[in-house]
């Protein structure tokens, strides 16, 4: 098996078991804060989307004018790792919901034929976690798996019974 299918492979995984919790929350409970959680699980769900985005197409292959349509740089910079929940304004669930939806599958798009010698080379835009674009692959759906325990634990605040 190749490192991109394994990659790609953990991506969908994660994404699957993400989902599994998530599609248990209504819309409506997006924006919720529940007491004693510092975020909602709209500002999860963006932060997610943002971070696929940048660790999958952005530090890969340079940004196109269809990325804009896709993810604009404010859906970025309102959900950047500095981000705050309350500053999650001007956007729906419905909004952060399609555009989780529509990165995800731009990646399962693009990356099939993404070339193995550049998985090697340093990623477009620098991380201090990885020093290769496969090492950022295979963050990728690391990093969505601590916001998807994240996620489980608002949505136990909201009053969900645990998903196993």
């Amino acid at each position: 098996m190749s490192r991109l299918v394994e990659a790609l492979e953990q991506i969908a995984f994660t994404r699957r078991y993400l989902l599994e919790r998530l599609d248990t929350v209504p819309l409506a409970q997006w924006f919720t804060v529940p007491a004693g959680a510092p975020y909602h699980i709209a500002w999860e769900v963006g932060h997610i989307t943002m971070a696929q985005y940048r660790l999958c197409l952005e530090r890969l292959r340079p940004r196109t004018p269809e990325d804009e349509t896709l993810i604009s740089n404010e859906f970025i910079h309102t959900f950047r790792r500095e981000s705050l929940a309350e500053e999650a304004t001007g956007v729906s669930a419905e909004q952060i919901r399609a555009t989780f939806d529509s990165v995800h599958a731009r990646i399962l798009e693009e990356l099939p034929s993404y070339p193995d010698a550049d998985l090697d080379l340093p990623p477009l835009v620098p991380h201090p976690l990885f020093a290769t674009r496969i090492a950022g692959l295979r963050y990728a759906p690391l990093h969505e798996m601590i916001h998807c325990g994240q996620i489980a634990v608002l949505r136990r605040m909201l009053g969900q019974k645990p998903v196993w």
